[in-house]
């Protein structure tokens, strides 16, 4: 089915199920429960829930029909779980997942939020002054006559384009825009495997997918999840093609009876050391799923102390190039007016 489902949508709903469920409420009664004031989309999924579990079938038979909202991971976490008796704490291990998941989010939207907004505002001002100031200081221009310089006329030449062409240019924006957006959820992970290749963010992008499949492989093998089905899962939750193909290499080479960190030593141009080193603490004492757990948030505070450094170099970089920009523009629109002024003087 195609609801999908947003993050504080399904956080909200796990996390409801999980309180129920640990209280003793029965199922069915938690969802029934759960109907009462649900949203439209929470709803269309608690109800398929609730005439999945009246027919026999399970929560993760039902959930699996929602792709968009419920990936693999959640699924199996939650198969596994059914079938171990132990679905109060799993669903309270993936709703805390799932809220640190948010937080992560959150922090790399943030991170963007600021140059999107001084690019926005730079936008805005370049289209108040070709659309408005340089048509009336252009047209003033050819009556006095006045010798123009070459920056002003392209200022003009640009005035004039947009001017002329303005419903060519917001159809092709609005339709880009929405191209983007389209591509975006059909193509998602294309599209983000190829940014993260960008030589300035490729070791912040790599950092961002170990954490998630630091995270993803430490949630798994703590319900039980045996080691193989944990790398096939956790592979799929990564971005970028290398990393994926590392991953999916030691799977193969654990199928064999090769430990993960020896095969990922193989892998050390993509895997950190400090993560093959925490692998190899984990598998000797017996609790991986801890050591990819302390992994996650060692790579969660590594990403979140390299964001705000960019950040920091960013906003002042940012200022600059559009201060520099915006100074060219009035330069460009004061220097046949004081050249006018001079020409006066002479006469």
């Amino acid at each position: 089915m195609s609801v999908r489902l947003k993050s504080s949508e399904k956080l909200e709903m796990i996390s409801n199920l999980s309180a129920m469920l640990s209280a003793g409420i029965p199922l069915l009664e938690a969802v029934d429960a759960m109907l009462d004031g649900a949203k439209a989309r929470t709803k269309s999924v608690l109800t398929s829930l609730r005439k999945d579990l009246e027919s026999g079938k399970t929560i993760a038979d039902s959930f699996a029909q929602f792709p968009d909202s419920f990936d693999p991971v959640a699924v199996n976490l939650i198969h596994g779980a059914e079938q171990a008796g132990d679905l109060e704490q799993v669903l309270k291990d993936l709703a805390e997942s799932i809220r640190r998941d948010i937080e992560f989010t959150s922090k790399v939207r943030g991170a963007l939020a600021y140059p999107i907004f001084v690019m926005v505002i730079f936008v805005i001002i370049m289209v108040v002054i070709l659309s408005f100031v340089i048509p009336r200081i252009s047209e003033v221009f050819s009556k006095l006559r006045v010798t123009i310089p070459l920056p002003t006329q392209i200022l003009i030449w640009m005035s004039g384009i947009m001017l002329g062409y303005w419903p060519w240019i917001v159809a092709g924006s609005a339709t880009a825009i929405a191209g983007g957006i389209w591509l975006y959820r059909v193509r998602r992970r294309q599209m983000l495997n190829a940014l993260s290749g960008l030589p300035f963010i490729r070791h912040l992008a790599r950092e961002i997918d170990l954490v998630r499949f630091t995270r993803s492989a430490g949630l798994l093998l703590r319900s039980g999840i045996p080691i193989e089905k944990t790398l096939e899962l956790a592979r799929d939750v990564v971005v970028r093609k290398e990393l994926t193909l590392a991953i999916e290499s030691s799977r193969q080479d654990v199928m064999r009876g090769k430990r993960l960190s020896e095969s990922l030593r193989a892998h050390g141009d993509l895997i950190p050391q400090i993560l093959i080193r925490m692998i190899a603490a984990g598998e000797k004492s017996g609790k991986l799923d801890e050591s990819f757990q302390e992994a996650a948030d060692y790579f969660d505070n590594r990403v979140t102390t390299t964001i705000k450094s960019l950040t920091t170099l960013l906003e002042p970089v940012l200022l600059v190039i559009v201060g520099v920009a915006v100074g060219a523009i009035m330069v460009s629109i004061i220097a046949p007016i004081y050249q006018l002024v001079g020409q006066i003087k002479v006469r």
